[in-house]
């Protein structure tokens, strides 16, 4: 009996995600550059199950049903080209080519484009939820061929987590289809910018928690746990709890054990990268990423703390105000982390004409993934009210957290500075409420200056939109200005 799909890279995502279909009753082949780890996931975890066992991209092939369906989870990069190289000779027309990894949605839309001018189709699909999502149902945000979609939606919509909806439906899948060529990589890509956001934001709570509130672990834990009855549930804030709680062998928390030094894969950069490109003010997520980087220098931090000693550290009088305060600053800050992530969204759809549904979108990210909370469901209602809505700061519901969390936001902002407790990411959601918030900017002088070393020109405010002016501010520059003008 042919397969119902395949799948290519046995790491623990890959052998999960095959765990996981067989489950729905989907037999799957399986194959991997290693032959040795196709016998011992056959021998071993996937041993009585419906799952076939490939040593060739030929037998791999063979074994499929047409059109033949190959999920490929290696290495983003050149593991992928390869993959697809090795399939293109042994695939026929109408066969389907399905990269799961987190791959850059620049190559992405080439590999689309590529795998398709030889006949075939390409899905590149985001797959969030880590080993444990990847078994038990993931979010599946797909992108690519859009006319294979039907052909693989009832094995992803399988697989996937479900919810359920706050129109009534029950088990909803986190997964639809997302938009063309690399739409489906680029939604995971900035779900990963603000998971990244997400982490950070916790992390900056904690340390404020410990170093200025002087709280233990177990006390955090607790915090943490109450905050995840609440406005804040997620499955960030649930581990959180855990991992504070967690002790070593010998009865100590073992996060204080941790050298803190944070690793990353690169997702969280292109996240940047790209707001770069698209003009979008990232500023939390790009503190994220920026934080992680600093936390690698661990040595030259140990060398310059023996140096600079910052100030002395002031408790808060109210423990229990103090810690409501954190609680909606971390929920604002969280607000600006999303809305900004649905800005970049927004533009890179126009760039490249995707339709994407904003609402959808948080559904998909309602369970299974990283990021997943209940939060979410309040952006989808956001966007099922308003879908062209500007900023997701401008819907009712949110405008009425931040307006509430305002005060909470200032006061966490100045007692982290003035203990001398970094804290980018929840300054920096901060200063971008400020900045949105503001009607006139100090861009004006930046203009002025711009002009002045550069005949950049500038627009007048008693002048129409779209007219430039240039001033010899020197009385030597003359009257040659350039001829671009940015915003």
């Amino acid at each position: 009996m042919d397969a119902d799909i395949g799948l290519i890279g046995l790491a623990v995502m890959g052998e999960n995600l095959v765990l996981n279909m067989e489950s729905k009753g989907f037999h799957v082949a399986v194959y991997n550059r290693t032959a040795a780890k196709v016998d011992r996931f056959v021998r071993g975890r996937g041993a009585g199950k419906n799952i076939t066992g490939c040593h060739s991209p030929a037998e791999f092939a063979r074994s499929l049903s047409k059109p033949r369906k190959a999920f490929i989870m290696v290495k983003a990069g050149q593991a992928v080209d390869d993959t697809i190289e090795q399939l293109l000779p042994v695939f026929e027309k109408g066969d389907i080519i399905i990269d799961g990894g987190n791959s850059n949605y620049d190559d992405t839309i080439r590999r689309t484009a590529y795998v398709e001018s030889k006949g075939l189709f390409y899905i590149g699909t985001g797959v969030s939820g880590g080993e444990e999502g990847a078994l038990t149902g993931p979010s599946i945000m797909p992108g690519g061929s859009f006319a294979a979609w039907p052909l693989v939606k009832p094995v992803f919509q399988a697989i996937a987590a479900k919810v359920d909806s706050d129109q009534g439906s029950f088990g909803v899948p986190c997964c639809d289809w997302v938009g063309e060529n690399g739409a489906g990589h680029f939604v995971k890509m900035v779900h990963n910018g603000i998971e990244y956001g997400d982490m950070q934001l916790i992390c900056e709570t904690y340390d404020i928690m410990k170093n200025v509130l002087g709280l233990s672990s177990e006390a955090m834990g607790d915090v943490f746990e109450e905050w995840n009855k609440g406005e804040l549930s997620s499955y960030l804030i649930e581990i959180t709890r855990d991992i504070l709680r967690y002790k070593d062998t010998d009865g100590r928390p073992l996060a204080e054990k941790i050298l803190d030094t944070a690793g990353q894969k690169g997702t969280g950069k292109w996240t940047g990268i790209a707001a770069l490109e698209f003009g979008v003010p990232l500023t939390l997520i790009g503190e994220a990423v920026f934080s992680r980087c600093l936390s690698a220098a661990k040595d030259e931090r140990v060398r310059a703390s023996k140096v600079f000693s910052g100030p002395a550290r002031t408790k808060p009088a109210d423990t229990k105000a103090f810690l409501a305060d954190l609680r909606k600053a971390l929920y604002a800050a969280k607000v600006v982390s999303y809305a900004q992530g649905y800005l970049l969204m927004r533009e890179a759809a126009k760039e490249y004409k995707w339709n994407l549904n904003n609402g959808g979108i948080a559904l998909m990210w309602r369970g299974g993934c990283i990021i997943r909370s209940t939060f979410l469901g309040k952006i989808k209602e956001a966007f099922d009210k308003k879908p062209d809505l500007e900023n997701l700061l401008l819907d009712p519901f949110f405008t009425s957290i931040i307006e509430d969390a305002e005060g909470s936001w200032r006061r966490v902002v100045v007692a982290a500075v003035s203990n001398g407790i970094p804290a980018p990411a929840l300054s920096a959601s901060l200063a971008y409420f400020d900045g949105y918030r503001s009607e006139r900017l100090p861009a004006n002088l930046l203009q002025a200056q711009r002009d002045y070393f550069g005949a950049h020109t500038y627009e007048r405010v008693d002048k129409p939109r779209g007219e430039f002016f240039h001033t010899d501010w020197t009385g030597h520059g003359g009257n040659t200005s350039a001829t671009t003008y940015t915003v």
